[in-house]
Order: C-alpha cells, then sequence, then structure tokens
C-alpha cells in the first residue's frame, strides 16, 4: 500500500476505500484524522510525489482547517502557475485549470473545524488569496458563494481592487481564458449583504463593459440578497436591458419585498 492509499485511500476504521472524499469530509466528526496530519504535509511537500495526491493532500489539510493547508493556499496563490499541481485538474467547459475552484471550495469546508483548530485567522488570509485571483484563474463560478460575509467584510479592499482589474482587462478587449465578466459580477454578489451600494456600484462597472446573457442573469442574485434605493434602481436597470429569464427573476426578488 502507498503511502497515499494509506492516508487518503484508508477510511478511519482502516478499510480500504476509493471514495477519498469521504475520508476528507468525515475527519469533522472523526479526531483520529489528526493522527494523518504530519504525514499528508510530507506528501503534500514531496516533490517525488505526484501532483494528483501533493493536491489532494492540499485539499485534505486545508478542509481540516490545518495550518499547513492554508498556507499551502496562500503560497499558490502567490505563483499560480509554479503550484506543482497547476493544471493537473481541467475545466471542461473552458479547458483552464480548476484546481483554485476546489481549494476555495476545501477554504469554505474548513469553516468546520476553524474555531477547535484556531486558524480562524489563517482561513480568512486563504480566502483573501483567492480573492486576488479572481481576474486570472477560473472558479467554476464558486468563489462569490462560498464566501461568508465575515470574510467578505474584511476581502472588500480585495474585491474592489480585483474587480477594477477584471474591468480594465475587458474594457482593453485583452483575451479571456474564461467568463470573466461573470466571474467578476459573482463577486460583486458576494459583497450584497454587506454592503448593497458597493455590490451595484462593482456590478455595473462590470456591466457597462460587458453584458452577456449569462453575465446578467448572474447579476440578478444582488436584487435577491439586497435591499435598498440603490439595488431597487439596479433592479429596474436589469429589467430593461436583460432578456425574458432575466425580467422574470428580477421581478420575482422585487416583488417579494413590496
Amino acid at each position: 500500500m502507498t503511502r497515499f492509499e494509506e492516508l487518503l485511500g484508508t477510511d478511519f476504521d482502516g478499510e480500504p476505500t476509493t471514495d477519498i472524499d469521504d475520508v476528507i469530509d468525515s475527519a469533522c466528526e472523526d479526531p483520529r484524522h489528526r493522527e494523518r496530519v504530519p504525514r499528508l504535509v510530507e506528501l503534500m511537500n514531496d516533490p517525488g510525489e505526484p501532483a494528483k495526491e501533493r493536491f489532494m493532500a492540499c485539499l485534505a489539510l486545508t478542509t481540516w482547517a490545518e495550518p499547513d493547508g492554508f498556507e499551502a493556499v496562500i503560497r499558490a496563490a502567490a505563483d499560480p502557475e509554479a503550484t506543482p499541481w497547476y493544471d493537473f485538474s481541467i475545466d471542461r467547459k473552458f479547458s483552464v485549470d480548476s484546481t483554485f475552484s476546489q481549494l476555495a471550495v476545501a477554504v469554505d469546508e474548513s469553516r468546520f473545524l476553524i474555531e477547535e483548530k484556531g486558524t480562524a485567522a489563517l482561513r480568512e488570509q486563504a480566502f483573501r488569496a483567492l480573492v486576488q485571483l479572481a481576474d486570472t484563474q477560473y472558479f467554476e463560478d464558486r468563489l462569490g458563494e462560498l464566501i461568508d460575509s465575515a470574510t467578505v467584510r474584511a476581502a472588500l479592499g480585495d474585491i474592489k481592487e480585483v474587480v477594477g482589474r477584471g474591468v480594465r482587462s475587458l474594457a482593453a478587449e485583452e483575451r479571456q481564458r474564461f467568463d470573466l465578466a461573470t466571474q467578476l459580477v459573482d463577486l460583486a454578489c458576494a459583497v450584497a449583504p454587506v454592503d448593497p451600494a458597493l455590490s451595484v456600484e462593482l456590478a455595473m462597472s462590470v456591466l457597462n463593459v460587458s453584458a452577456s446573457p449569462r453575465t446578467l442573469d448572474h447579476a440578478v442574485t444582488v436584487v435577491f440578497r439586497a435591499e435598498g434605493p440603490e439595488v431597487r434602481q439596479f433592479g429596474e436597470y436589469l429589467l430593461t436591458v436583460g432578456n425574458e429569464g432575466v425580467r422574470a427573476e428580477v421581478r420575482e426578488a422585487l416583488d417579494g419585498r413590496s
């Protein structure tokens, strides 16, 4: 049995399994996962091991709210394409790396263990590092859905900065490897419960340069998540520029609070 099979191909009762995700997820309720942490750190940092196994070790450590996991995410975000596992997992739709999307999910799921592990601050740093990549790396529509309100508050400056960079790239008509406009709007939607006016401002900055049907559809989330005069005005804007589906969603959101 290989080191990887021992650590993530075996459940906590010692039985072999092919369900690695189940092993990772079950750690939230099984303190025996701590026994595997030191060897997972060794595996993650071992250049002689396959990229997939190192990546899965990182996912496990991050999901388990371990400092080494969060620190690995932060290092990866600092130089994405130098990450050992970059391009190991490819998104089918856009044929681009999808590892950062999976890391974002792991950072989100770590919320169940951060208090126990005392790593809430590192988790916030990891999320902020990922946010800073939103104009260059693909997150499969996930990033804006995963960030909790407390983290959004801490990352408002990062979000404004990365949306600004992305908008400038769109305005310059630079070649995009994925649907950047929609990804930026998703971040704007994440801001809605925390700062509705800023959420609208960020979303409009994107829509002013790129407003595909898909991007407009995602923008409706702002209207669902927040209230206020700016949000209602934004909803009315979407009613004028959106397709039938967008208009129906906006009406549903606005009617629900009238």
